[in-house]
């Protein structure tokens, strides 16, 4: 059998229904109460309309019929009808409202949710996996779906019909009324007992949910490496294992769910045989069979809302175990925001200043122990060394993706961290080693940091990083539309597109973090041209291991152990026979021989 993976770590839950992520719920309800207020109008309505019907066979089989009053019974028969007019109108009102309002919600707590996600740092996403995060934002929240669409509303419904149901009781006998109370604490007993079973039931249910979720999105993220190690199989084993647990979660679930209905049920069904008996020994004490029958109709509408409530009850406690995996992510703190007084930041030359910058990703390894350098505008700065050195954690760290443990990163005098990450990064461009294409065109991919920009500058970014020739070969050119993640792109095309994309937004400091990697050499020695011209006039900083592009930069820093241990052109750094550097070189131009 094939090793389980990180996706597998079930998370934790509270064991008590939590009532404050109940509150925050009233608080996405909150934008509509004028409506919901007209709602519970209709509603109340609606019930009163509903109720008269037992009242109205009451007094037929009582008065009407006994004395043959054809005129009472036709007339009693209009109020019939149009109670059932009244119900039925209001009823259809509600239903399209509520749904209108329900999902109104939904996309309110989903807006919020993704907003909220667009503001978490990289740590966040490094340590979970992606399927975990994207099933909250889809598949919780529309699990939400009845309970925000029908159910709260429904559950003020179903009081209000106990309510005037219990109230026409008390009015027809208070004996009876009574009577029919003596089964609720056997009922309260029940409730007791199942909540807590259900509530952990679909605790597990939801860690199950989200671990096939998590294994699936990875599975069709990685399939191409899949398909070339021939793991079909063992991938198969192990999305049986995973898709297995989550059955059996559903199933014990939705059979812990089903105990509390047939218990309400039969309860209501006892309640009912208690009052026909007693009431059928009482017809010869001043009760009436009107009454009994008027009696036994409202005994069912009260009963019918506890039935109503109970299913309600169910639905809170599932919608619990997935809102508390909601709220927890919309609880978790950005560590990369604005300072409470942060400004924003003027337009920039591109002078970088290190002071004593240390940096670690958790407690166990610091990455940057006390970086320092000073960087001119204008300068090139190419950033080599070992993997593992810390060389992208510096870029990293100059676009605040993360937050520094200590010291300074200022741009021309102004410390990052005090000016808001906006104007920060809307002067930077940074092309990432792991190169993203978004769907659609590929004149939206260029365009993407830059949303003015025109057709012709555009064209114009894509001719520098000798993309406008493979562009001009496909289909519809620069409307041709990219798959999800480019992948009816080559390695080579999708980073000039990512290269096109971060030039045209024209940043005055420019990130390359492995620009050239995936690129031949013969569009390298192309792409080089276009570079020296486009690097004129503003801060760079590069990452690359084939040195060869590197070799005009206007500064080398060789960083390891978490430090600069080198810096200087290249022909000073290759002076230095023993340096690292040039070593390096040495060793790379060796294995190219």
């Amino acid at each position: 059998m094939a090793k389980r993976n990180t996706f597998d770590v079930d998370e934790e839950l509270e064991e008590e229904l939590n009532f404050e992520d109940l509150k925050r719920i009233l608080t996405y309800i909150k934008p509509y109460r004028k409506r919901i207020y007209v709602i519970l109008m209709i509603i109340l309505l609606a019930n009163i309309a509903a109720l008269t019907g037992p009242f109205l066979i009451k007094v037929a089989i009582d008065s009407a019929i006994p004395n043959r009053d054809m005129n009472q019974l036709l007339f009693l028969s209009f109020i019939f009808l149009l109670s059932i007019i009244i119900t039925g109108v209001c009823m259809n009102y509600r239903i399209k409202v509520i749904s209108e309002i329900g999902q109104s919600i939904l996309e309110d707590m989903r807006l919020d949710l993704f907003t909220h996600l667009q503001k978490l740092p990289f740590s966040y996403y490094d340590s979970r996996p992606h399927g975990k995060i994207l099933i909250r934002v889809v598949n919780y929240i529309n699990t939400l779906s009845d309970l925000l669409s029908n159910g709260l509303i429904n559950l003020i419904s179903d009081i209000m019909s106990l309510l005037v149901a219990l109230a026409f009781m008390l009015y027809i006998d208070v004996k009876f009324t009574l009577y029919s109370f003596i089964f609720i604490p056997v009922l309260m007993i029940i409730v007791y007992f199942i909540k807590n079973a259900q509530r952990k039931a679909y605790q597990v249910l939801s860690n199950k949910q989200s671990n096939m979720n998590a294994y699936v999105h990875e599975s069709i993220a990685g399939i191409k490496i899949s398909q070339s190690f021939a793991r079909e199989e063992e991938n198969q084993h192990i999305f049986e294992e995973v898709t297995n647990e989550y059955r059996s979660s559903w199933l014990h679930a939705v059979k812990v769910q089903f105990l509390l209905w047939p218990s309400v049920q039969n309860i209501a069904t006892l309640s009912t045989c208690l009052i026909y008996f007693i009431g059928v020994r009482s017809l010869d004490q001043g009760i009436t069979v009107g009454v009994l029958v008027a009696f036994v109709g409202y005994l069912s509408n009260f009963w019918n809302p506890i039935v109503n409530i109970g299913n309600f009850y169910n639905s809170l406690i599932t919608a619990s175990a997935y809102l508390e995996r909601i709220f927890e992510t919309m609880d978790e703190q950005p560590t990369v925001i604005d300072a409470p007084n942060a400004y924003k930041l003027p337009e920039i030359t591109g002078q970088v200043t290190f002071e004593n910058v240390r940096f670690a990703y958790d407690e166990e390894k610091e990455i940057l122990k006390g970086v320092n350098f000073q960087v001119k505008e204008g300068e090139s700065i190419a950033l080599v060394g070992p993997t593992g050195a810390g060389k992208s954690t510096i870029i990293n760290l100059l676009s605040r993706f993360y937050n520094v443990n200590s010291g300074k990163i200022l741009i021309d005098g102004h410390d990052i961290s005090q000016v808001t990450l906006q104007s920060l990064r809307s002067q930077m461009g940074v092309m990432l080693q792991d190169t993203f294409i978004f769907s659609g065109t590929i004149s939206d991919n260029i365009r993407y940091g830059k949303l003015d920009a025109t057709d012709e500058e555009v064209i114009a970014a894509a001719k520098a990083v000798q993309a406008h020739e493979f562009i001009m070969e496909m289909k519809d050119g620069y409307d041709t539309e990219i798959n999800e993640r480019g992948s009816n792109l080559s390695a080579g095309q999708r980073q000039l597109l990512s290269f096109a994309r971060t030039l045209l937004a024209d940043p005055k400091i420019l990130i390359l973090d492995e620009a050239t990697s995936s690129i031949d050499t013969k569009t390298e020695l192309d792409l080089q041209i276009g570079l020296e011209r486009l690097l004129q006039g503003r801060t760079s900083f590069i990452i690359a291991h084939r040195l060869s592009t590197i070799k005009n930069s206007s500064r080398i820093f060789y960083v390891d152990n978490g430090v600069i241990e080198e810096s200087g052109s290249h022909d000073e750094l290759m002076t230095v026979e023993d340096g690292h550097y040039h070593h390096l070189y040495q060793s790379q131009f060796e294995a190219v021989l």
